[in-house]
């Protein structure tokens, strides 16, 4: 069963799900939760360093929608929720460099083009009820 994280971005008051696929990656994304960090920002993409260090499977150079990925040149987790500097057509979500994509943001994405660089991120398991 996929694992579900939540993203808070609490001095905004945003709180995001997302669904990590079932990868080795998100595996160890995973294993180093809870996590805190400060992010940055670049276009439509929220990213921020991890303790992670993890060779990309499965390498893409465009995203979709709502797609959270890991950047291995950066460390980083990235959240993509619109096009970036690099996207080279209308639409288009291109990272900085290939990613791995590990999950998927459920739900109402659109509060996180208003999270500014340097605001803190928290990274937790969803709990869940045991009614489901």
């Amino acid at each position: 069963m996929p694992e579900r994280i939540v993203l808070s971005f609490p001095d905004q008051g945003i709180t995001i799900s997302a669904e990590l696929f079932d990868t080795a990656c998100a595996e160890k994304i995973l294993k180093i939760l809870p996590f805190e960090g400060r992010v940055n920002t670049w276009g439509k993409e929220i990213y921020f360093p991890i303790p992670v260090k993890s060779t990309i499977a499965h390498p893409r150079e465009v995203v979709d929608l709502g797609d959270v990925a890991y950047w291995p040149d950066g460390a980083c987790l990235c959240l993509f929720f619109g096009p970036t500097p690099a996207s080279r057509t209308p639409g288009e979500i291109r990272p900085a460099s290939p990613v791995e994509v590990v999950g998927k943001m459920v739900g109402d994405i659109a509060g996180l083009e208003r999270v500014p660089s340097g605001s803190i991120v928290r990274i937790t398991r969803e709990e869940r009820s045991g009614a489901q």
